[in-house]
């Protein structure tokens, strides 16, 4: 079976840092882009880092840009966004995201809650 599983979320305190990752299972994770991106209640969709296949990495937008960093690990078959330096409107749904052949493969997301 085709799928993703998001895992890492967790409440954290400004500040504080937070390893997400993306298990994929049924398909090779390295031919294809990984996307992550939150969904916060009441605000758009908003995607915080983009990993081609190659291996490229898409610029960070401003909101995360020099606090979160997406990686992969081939052998383990996943995906990694290292948060850092979190902010209180960080707090999301965080997905990740990765398109086969025009279907959209994501997980059931993972909660952030950053709050002191």
């Amino acid at each position: 079976q085709v799928q993703v599983v998001e895992s890492g979320g967790g409440l954290v305190q400004p500040g504080g840092s937070l390893r997400l990752s993306c298990a994929a299972s049924g398909f090779t994770l390295i031919n294809y882009a990984v996307r992550w991106y939150r969904q916060a209640p009441g605000k758009e969709r908003e995607t915080v880092a983009y990993m081609s296949s190659a291996g490229v990495i898409a610029n960070y937008p401003d909101s995360v840009r020099g606090r979160f960093t997406i990686s992969r690990d081939n052998a383990k078959n996943t995906a990694y966004l290292q948060m850092s330096s979190l902010k209180l409107e960080d707090t999301a749904v965080y997905y990740c995201n990765v398109i086969i052949r025009g279907m959209d493969i994501v997980g059931q997301g993972t909660q952030v809650t950053v709050s002191s």
